[in-house]
C-alpha cells in the first residue's frame, strides 16, 4: 500500500512540476512577444551566431516583429495540442500547420505576400483531418445512441493516453 502511495505521490509531483513550467510559459509569452523589440533597425544584422540580411523586409526588426507574431501563437497552439483532453485536438493540426507554412513563407524572401495562397497548400492537411473530425463525432453519437453508456466511459474509450511524447507523436502518424 504505501509503494502505490509514494509513486502516485512521485506522480502527482511531476505533474505539478510539468505544469508549473507549462503555466509560467504561458504566463511570460507577452513577455517573449515583445524580445522584438531587442533586435536593431538595421538591413544587416551582425552577431556572433549569425549574420542576416533582410532583402525583402529591408529591416531586421520588421523580420523580428512579423516572426514573434508567428511563433508565439504557434509554440501556444502546440501547448493547446500537446495538452487537450478532448476528443476534438486533432483539428488543431490545422491553425498548427497555417503558421508553420507562414514561418517558412517568412524566411522565403522571393514570396510578395506571406499570407497569400496559403489555403492551397493547407487543403491536404485538412482533406485528412476534417473527416477524421467528423468520423470521430459520428462514432460517439453512434454509440450514445445505441449503449448506455455514460459520457465518462466514451472518454475513457476513445481517450489515447500514450505513456511519452514519441508515443503520443506515432498515434498520429
Amino acid at each position: 500500500m504505501k509503494n502505490q502511495e509514494s509513486s502516485f505521490r512521485n506522480t502527482d509531483k511531476k505533474s505539478l512540476i510539468i505544469g508549473s513550467v507549462i503555466a509560467t510559459f504561458i504566463a511570460t509569452t507577452p513577455y517573449l512577444f515583445y524580445l522584438y523589440e531587442s533586435v536593431p533597425d538595421i538591413p544587416i544584422w551582425n552577431t556572433f551566431l549569425f549574420t542576416y540580411e533582410s532583402k525583402h523586409y529591408g529591416s531586421a526588426f520588421v523580420l523580428a516583429w512579423t516572426l514573434s507574431g508567428k511563433v508565439i501563437p504557434l509554440i501556444l497552439l502546440f501547448i493547446w495540442f500537446f495538452t487537450c483532453r478532448h476528443w476534438w485536438y486533432h483539428v488543431l493540426l490545422v491553425p498548427i500547420s497555417m503558421y508553420v507554412y507562414q514561418i517558412f513563407t517568412i524566411f522565403n524572401e522571393d514570396q510578395k505576400n506571406i499570407d497569400s495562397n496559403q489555403l492551397i497548400y493547407m487543403i491536404p492537411i485538412m482533406a485528412i483531418i476534417i473527416p477524421s473530425i467528423y468520423l470521430i463525432r459520428a462514432q460517439i453519437f453512434n454509440k450514445i445512441n445505441t449503449v448506455d453508456k455514460t459520457m465518462e466511459e466514451l472518454e475513457d474509450e476513445f481517450k489515447m493516453t500514450p505513456k511519452n511524447f514519441w508515443d503520443r507523436l506515432r498515434n498520429y502518424f
